[in-house]
């Protein structure tokens, strides 16, 4: 049976045993619905179905005038056709990268940005990593003088970045001679140098000891790549890069992924004329705050306040106050940390911007019209705000700021909000490595539940969104064995609704390689909601081949040797309401 629905709202069967022919009015699109197809046809297209049931389409009238849709489908369109172009960046960029990292793990994200720097959708990638592209993209712009047919390229914090692992590349796109918006991206290499393998040095004690620093500057000049200038970056440092083969792959498709994502929207523009599409860049905008504020206006002025500790007793302290703005303060935070636990302002941008989307509860764009109207007062010298000197050696250790921080920030907003019990809290990072080569994962764990929803169990949660690695794949690459990987029973916080439990890893090693763990709730416990119990804290032992067991801090960088194991047990969420 196909049915066709054409503007004018008739509706026709056909049986499929009878030919037929469909005349579509030289105003009215349709849409020709089949057992498994849609069809749809433009204005001054007719329709046959065969004699074979085939349904065979033929333009009959050029140049038909289109009616113009109404302002709400347009911008639904074009919001759709953005999103696509990023999506198409981030799947061209994961079949061409090298390292297992991008290619399996989804550590990467692509984004359009408008002329003044402004996120204006993503695919549905990494909000870590998104909601700071507009912070770095401004930062990179006013640093490097970019002009058609320059990528920039970065990595440094001073300019937006969120760790030394995220590289950042930045392309301007004109059209017709004009600047109209950047392509970006930005995707986390497994290995950038530093004092321990993968990069992430749990006893870093400043930048420099986490990796190279990229400042911002040109990868591609004039349609020209410079290379020799970043290989010799890369390794002339004092803590050179250890896989300069698959950092130079993951670039090449990140390149790749820039270009495709100009060609994109310059192809739209010829289509669809620059002004109408800049236009619905700006509506994305101005329907994101719209929304925001259609559902903070429910939840009536006020201020929140919410403090959370790490597990090493630094406090994240935040009031917000509702009014006619937004505010957020973080008066109260904890000094910069002494280890790499610091984060930066983009990162507590990109906390915010994740948080105020859910509050919006619409599926609305990734995008910076959600932060019109809000203020962020960050203190300097804290660990959400220090002092990023320009020398390395002479800058904080930034590396747990993204992955930990970031989650860690994320739960003291939605306590704030009473939005949701804690998930996991962390990302439980786990990286392992040598001379030859540099591995890097984060594990999942519980979520926390809500008000009617129970916490999902051992997924990925908040600020990160990527895969973990495929145990085939982890083996057929590594020297490491999977011996156990399931989720870890009981961990979940009791409650009305239950939060998810969390993960049980164990790797057994079959050469010596140096392991470093990052994680976050192994002493502060993840918090229940509204008279639900907290979950379970985060645990991992150090397994020898001798048979000794040794408990590993939530923090550590030891040296395994061949025969020895590591196991994680991830924390769960907290759960939300009494236990009934």
């Amino acid at each position: 049976m196909y049915t066709l629905f054409p503007s004018k709202s008739a509706i026709a069967d056909i049986p499929e045993n009878y030919l037929h022919l469909l005349e579509v009015e030289s105003k009215s699109p349709a849409l020709v619905l089949g057992a498994t197809s849609t069809a749809f046809l433009e204005a001054g297209w007719q329709a046959t179905l065969n004699n074979d049931h085939i349904l065979v389409a033929e333009q009959k009238e050029k140049n038909v005038q289109k009616e113009e849709q109404p302002e709400e489908i347009q911008l639904e369109l074009f919001s759709n056709r953005f999103t696509g172009i990023a999506r198409e960046m981030g799947a061209l960029l994961q079949r061409t990268a090298f390292s297992a990292n991008v290619k399996e793990r989804l550590d990467f994200s692509c984004a359009l940005l408008d002329a003044q720097g402004d996120l204006i959708v993503n695919a549905p990638h990494i909000p870590v990593h998104l909601g700071a592209l507009g912070v770095c993209t401004k930062a990179v712009v006013q640093a490097l003088d970019l002009k058609e047919n320059d990528v920039a390229i970065t990595n440094s914090p001073a300019f937006g970045g969120s760790h030394l692992p995220d590289v950042t590349l930045i392309a301007p796109i004109h059209f017709e001679g004009k600047l109209a918006g950047y392509a970006a991206n930005r995707a986390h290499h497994a290995e950038i140098g530093g004092i321990a393998p993968g990069s992430m040095p749990a006893n870093a004690q400043n930048l420099a000891h986490e990796g190279v620093v990229l400042k911002p500057q040109k990868i591609v000049e004039a349609g020209s790549p410079q290379w020799e200038n970043l290989e010799e970056l890369l390794t002339q440092g004092s803590y050179p890069t250890r896989a300069l083969a698959e950092n130079r792959a993951d670039l090449n498709a990140a390149l790749a992924s820039i270009e495709n994502g100009k060609n994109q929207l310059l192809q739209l523009f010829k289509k669809e004329g620059a002004q109408k599409v800049l236009h619905y860049m700006g509506q994305l905008k101005k329907y994101a705050h719209y929304s925001l504020w259609k559902a903070l206006d429910k939840m009536g002025k006020g201020t929140f306040e919410a403090t959370e500790f790490l597990d090493d007793g630094a406090k994240l302290q935040v009031k917000i106050h509702l009014g006619k703005k937004l505010e957020f303060n973080f008066e109260g935070t904890s000094g910069e940390h002494p280890r790499n636990l610091n984060a930066n302002p983009a990162i507590v941008t990109s906390v915010i911007l994740y948080v105020l989307r859910l509050i919006a509860r619409k599926e609305i764009p990734f995008n910076e019209g959600l932060l019109e109207q809000v203020k962020i007062h960050l203190p300097e010298g804290t660990l959400l705000n220090p002092v990023l000197k320009e020398d390395p050696e002479k800058c904080p250790a930034l590396v747990g700021g993204k992955v930990e921080l970031s989650q860690r920030l994320t739960d003291t907003l939605l306590k704030a909000f009473s939005l949701s019990a804690c998930s996991q809290g962390t990302m439980n990072n786990v990286l392992f490595g040598n001379a030859e080569f540099g591995f890097y994962e984060t594990i999942g764990g519980g979520v926390g539940a809500t008000e009617g929803l129970a916490g999902a169990s051992a997924v990925h949660q908040h600020m990160t969104n990527t895969r973990m690695t495929d145990t085939e794949i982890m083996e057929f690459r590594y020297p490491v064995q999977v011996r156990e990987f399931a989720i870890r029973p009981g961990s979940g916080g009791k409650g009305k609704f239950p939060g998810g439990c969390g993960i049980v890893r164990e790797l057994f090693f079959k050469k010596p390689v140096t392991l470093t763990a990052l994680s976050q709730h192994w002493q502060q416990a993840p918090y229940g909601m509204k008279g639900g119990q907290p979950g379970a804290t985060g645990q991992q032992f150090w397994r020898k081949a001798s048979g000794e067991s040794q408990t590993l801090a939530h923090v550590e960088t030891v040296k395994l040797n061949a025969g020895d194991s590591f196991r994680i047990e991830t924390p769960g969420g907290g759960g939300f309401g009494k236990p009934e």
